[in-house]
């Protein structure tokens, strides 16, 4: 059983695959979260600092993603 928070998406055809997909940007887009950034997880949980965080950032820093690693820093 998945806790609250959690959701099952299943992948398996072009349309579930698809139906996923626009919801992962719904809830991103609305949430102003990631689904499953493994950097930001690794940031909360103190594997990696501030400093190494900033580092990963670094050469995605022109993509919408970079911008979000550097917003978790701030």
């Amino acid at each position: 059983k998945l806790g609250r928070g959690f959701a099952w998406l299943d992948t398996g055809t072009h349309d579930s695959l698809l139906q996923a997909s626009e919801y992962v940007r719904t809830i991103e887009a609305r949430q102003g979260l990631k689904i499953a950034c493994v950097e930001e997880i690794a940031h909360h949980m103190g594997y990696i600092d501030d400093e190494q965080l900033l580092r990963l950032a670094e050469p995605l820093a022109k993509s919408g993603y970079g911008e979000y690693l550097r917003h978790l820093v701030r």
